[in-house]
């Protein structure tokens, strides 16, 4: 019976041998026909070595996308979150807006009147001088002595012009 010659570069070679009719004379790893069973069993282990290795990586993959999957809808969610915080807070701010829009329209509205009553009282005044006091006339309403005759004290502190 007539051994094989196989050179096997892994870490499971069984036998060395010098053989001197090899014309490389480099040492060879001699193999029985029982051993190239064991040679492909290490093959095949080495091959479901890697299978497996290879299973393991795409699951660890599956799971890594999973997992950024899942960031990414979180990170959305988040976003979705945020964005109705701020519409409600805009829209809250806008009713604030409105409202002192509204005040400061109301405002100028009694600006106005005010200023209209106080043009008003001036010429009352104005009146009731030259009613009174025909020989003077005044410039301003500073130059206009005060007279306390013609005003008396009311209860609800309002001043009443006799006239």
């Amino acid at each position: 019976m007539q051994a094989t010659e196989i050179l096997l570069h892994t870490p499971f070679s069984l036998h060395h041998n010098n053989n001197k009719n090899n014309n490389n004379n480099k040492n060879n790893t001699l193999f029985s026909p029982q051993s190239s069973c064991f040679s492909s069993n290490s093959t095949s282990n080495e091959a479901d070595e890697q299978n497996l290795r290879k299973h393991r990586r795409m699951i660890s993959n599956r799971e890594s996308a999973r997992r950024s999957r899942m960031r990414k809808k979180k990170h959305i969610d988040e976003l979705w979150s945020q964005v109705m915080w701020l519409r409600n807070m805009n829209h809250k701010l806008l009713e604030k807006v409105n409202y002192v829009l509204k005040c400061y329209d109301h405002a100028v509205q009694e600006n106005g009147k005010l200023k209209e009553q106080t043009s008003e009282l001036h010429q009352i005044i104005r009146d009731m001088q030259i009613i009174h006091c025909p020989c003077h006339s005044f410039g301003t309403l500073e130059d206009v002595p005060c007279n306390s005759t013609y005003l008396i004290y009311d209860s609800s502190n309002s001043m009443d012009f006799l006239g």
